[in-house]
């Protein structure tokens, strides 16, 4: 947990300011910086499967301590990288070792869990995500607004990754015994084919995400009029997310996956409703708090029913499908958001995003929930 809470603070600690960077120090464009900032998301996605894939075959720990350790190189990189060039490759390169890094960190986390707390134990460590994504824009800003220096956030960022790499050294893992994959290639060894239920709902609520977390301000700004409220909607948001991870514990404890992954549809659903209907800073706050509940009930849910379909040795496949499901919601989200703003309104887009969300749950309701019910009883 504490090693993915450094994974995860190191990258959102300069998410938010990276295009201020990119524009301060570089002259970049809107559309370049949309370009140098969009290659990690797309070096990150199509490294996934294989990430999963070499860390079923190969010792976790060893796989886990090189990708964070590339991870941690990477952060040095961007105060070299004097060009702009430089620093798009340097950015793009970057997201294979995060994609790595946060399947092999999730994989030897559920290795190190006793198999009586999994499905708790999957629950609580998302936590670290959920903390870090709270504090660290806040952390970053503030730190910039003090030093107004951009080398001190990448010196805080190197510091963090290399906080989480010593950690993870520490980790014993249980030998296991290495799978010798002599079959031949499939799309099975890359992808878990038995989770396509799960990884279908997941899309789609990704896609949710990937239109709200990148239209949310100007859609506040334009429709809502609330110009300072972005902050204040992520941060309850994660107070959400948090407050659902531990109340949904007793549940994971007991095995009840379906009944935590309804009652986060649900919940996420009526966020998304609400933040159309009613388009008011109550609804907009409102919506903030439900959709945290909701992403924080069924993520780990979802997470659990897609490792119980893995065997021991496919639980990085797993892990990686599960990812590469969201980040694909996510990037189809940027995408199907900028087509619908461009072409009717940013209240057009969030209409449809409520859409595909209720999509999603009834995709869950009638498909992803009956298929996976069998395997839980």
């Amino acid at each position: 947990m504490v090693a993915n809470f450094m994974l995860h603070f190191a990258f959102y600690v300069l998410t938010p300011l990276l295009p201020l960077y990119l524009s301060e120090h570089f002259g970049a464009t809107k559309d370049i910086i949309g370009l140098v900032l969009s290659g990690y998301t797309l070096t990150a996605l199509l490294m996934r499967p294989f990430s999963g894939y070499i860390v079923d075959t190969f010792p976790r720990k060893q796989v886990l301590l090189l990708c964070f350790a590339l991870y941690f190189i990477f952060f040095g990189w961007y105060i070299a990288a004097s060009s702009l060039l430089l620093f798009f490759i340097v950015r793009t390169l970057h997201g294979g070792p995060f994609g790595a890094a946060t399947v092999a960190n999730s994989t030897v986390a559920i290795d190190v869990l006793p198999s009586s707390r999994r499905q708790e134990g999957i629950g609580y460590y998302g936590l670290s995500n959920n903390i870090a994504t709270a504090i660290a824009p806040t952390v970053g800003l503030t730190v910039y607004t003090w030093t107004h220096n951009f080398d001190y956030l990448f010196w805080l960022a190197l510091i963090a990754a290399g906080i989480g790499l010593v950690v993870n050294s520490t980790v014993h893992l249980a030998p296991r015994p290495l799978v010798s994959n002599k079959r031949a290639i499939s799309l099975d060894r890359f992808f878990l084919l038995r989770g396509w239920a799960v990884g279908v709902a997941v899309l789609c609520f990704g896609t949710c995400y990937g239109v709200l977390s990148n239209y949310l301000a100007i859609y506040g700004k334009e429709v809502l009029g609330i110009t300072s409220g972005t902050g204040t909607f992520f941060m309850l948001m994660s107070i959400g997310l948090i407050l659902s991870r531990l109340q949904g514990a007793r549940s994971l404890r007991e095995g009840r996956l379906v009944h935590n992954a309804t009652i986060g549809t649900v919940l996420a659903s009526a966020g998304y409703l609400l933040f159309v209907a009613c388009p008011w800073s109550w609804g907009y706050y409102a919506a903030a708090v439900l959709i945290g509940l909701g992403n924080g009930h069924f993520w780990p849910a979802f997470q659990n029913m897609m490792i119980n379909m893995a065997t021991k040795n496919e639980r990085g496949t797993a892990n990686s499908t599960l990812l590469i499901s969201w980040d694909l919601g996510v990037g189809i989200g940027l995408l199907l958001g900028g087509v619908v703003t461009e072409m009717v309104s940013y209240k057009a887009a969030f209409i449809m995003t409520a859409a595909i969300h209720l999509f999603g749950f009834l995709f869950y309701h009638f498909c992803t929930r009956r298929l996976y019910k069998p395997i839980e009883e």
